[in-house]
This record gives structure tokens, sequence and C-alpha cells, in this order.
């Protein structure tokens, strides 16, 4: 049996006080239907850090997986970038 694709995601720590567990946004910018602008718009996710290994402000990038409670079912793939 063959597994699905998952949703990845990249987006930046902004929460790592809980125990492997992490808090991510994720940025993007939409087109406002009338005016045409631009505007930023992000969400926020839960994902599981077996390692306790990010820190805030880490570019990290997330995967779909199983819910592991009640609100995280992401889980860590990479940590791009450090932060400074």
């Amino acid at each position: 049996m063959e597994r699905k694709l998952r949703k990845e995601k990249v987006g930046v720590v902004i929460s790592n006080k809980m125990n492997k567990t992490i808090v991510i946004q994720v940025a993007r910018k939409v087109k406002h239907p009338i005016y045409g602008k631009f505007v930023k718009k992000s969400s926020t996710f839960a994902a599981h850090d077996e390692k306790n290994e990010c820190r805030e402000g880490d570019v990290v990038r997330i995967a779909e997986t199983r819910p592991l409670s009640k609100n995280k079912c992401w889980r860590l793939v990479e940590i791009i970038e450090r932060a400074k």
C-alpha cells in the first residue's frame, strides 16, 4: 500500500515553551478581492518536535501527520535556518 503525499509548510517558530511541541507561524500574501492590494495573512500550527531542538525564530519545514493530540497534527521535518 502506497502512502499518500503529505502537505508540507515552511514557517517561523514563535513558541517552543511546551515539551516536544513547537508553534509555527506560516505567512502568506493574499490578493484583496475588491481592491487588488496584497494583504499579509498568517496561520499558526502546533507541531511535534521529538528532540526539543528548535528555538524561537528558527525557519522550519513541517509535514502533516496523524493526530498526535487535540490540536497537534504536524511534525517537524527539518530546520532550514537557525535563529541569529
